[in-house]
Parts: structure tokens; sequence; C-alpha cells
């Protein structure tokens, strides 16, 4: 019996040793400890950004499986596509065809990666000047909220 058909058994007993508990988890354990939907981990497995092993209907994740999955959602909260995404994990991936173009991958990661920052510093600018109207719209009717109020209690 395969590692991976073990700890599906052990687990539909309810005996998760520490060995197998730790190399293997099932889909709702993933998706609770990093707060995504099942769904979600579907979908990243259809685009080819997770491959979890399958026992019949199960899905086991990995733990390099958990590493592309932090991986993803950094990619995602950064901005970037899955496209993109897919990219620099397949640069990591051990089973990934490494030889010829590597560098040119590595290149091309490098200035998507830089072209995101200077979007995400447009956007961090953009954000700071909506703050600093607010907080003069904010001091500029909180000025004339006090004065109605000294008026209004004067008169």
């Amino acid at each position: 019996m395969t590692n991976i058909a073990m700890a599906v058994e052990k687990t539909a007993e309810g005996n998760d040793s520490p060995e197998t508990s730790e190399e293997f988890t099932r889909i709702g354990e993933m998706a609770r400890e990093f707060g995504v939907t099942l769904r979600a981990l579907r979908f990243y497995e259809d685009k080819g950004l997770l491959t979890p092993e399958r026992v019949g209907t199960t899905r086991l994740y990995s733990r390099n499986d958990k590493l592309r999955l932090q991986q993803i959602l950094l990619g995602r909260k950064i901005g970037f596509s899955l496209s993109d995404i897919k990219e620099v994990l397949d640069l990591h991936d051990p089973k990934a065809d490494r030889t010829e173009g590597n560098v040119e991958q590595l290149q091309l990661v490098l200035t998507k990666s830089e072209r995101q920052m200077v979007r995400l510093q447009k956007q961090h600018r953009s954000i700071e000047d909506a703050i600093s109207e607010l907080k003069k719209l904010i001091a500029d009717v909180g000025a004339r909220l006090n004065t109605a109020s000294a008026l209004g209690t004067a008169g």
C-alpha cells in the first residue's frame, strides 16, 4: 500500500498518525488552513497551479502543495495574474523543464516583477492623494460643524 493510500485509509478511520497527517492534507483542511474556498483550490488545480495527489476522488495535498498555495496567495495579493504566478512557480518546480530558457524565464519574471512594482507604486501614490483629500474634507466639515454648533448654542 502506498503512503498516499495509507494516509487516506488512516484519515478515514480517524487514526491520523503524526507521520501521515503531516505528509498529506485533505482539501477541506487545506481550505480552512489557508482561508480559501474548496472552489478556489479546485480552480487552482484546473489552472495547473496545484497538483494534489489523488486516491479515488480524494485530493491529498503535500507540503510542496502548501508552499505553492502560499506563493499563489502572495502573488494574488500583490496583483499578479494567475499565468504570471504559474510562470514563477514553474521556475521552482523540480518536475518542470529547467534546461534551455531558464535564464530567459528568470529575466521575464524579473521584468514582470519590476512592472508590477511600478504599477503598485502608482496605486500607492494615488491612494495617498485620496487619503490626503479625505483628511482635508474631514477637517473642513469638522470645522463647519463646530461653527454651526457654536452658532446654534449661542442663539
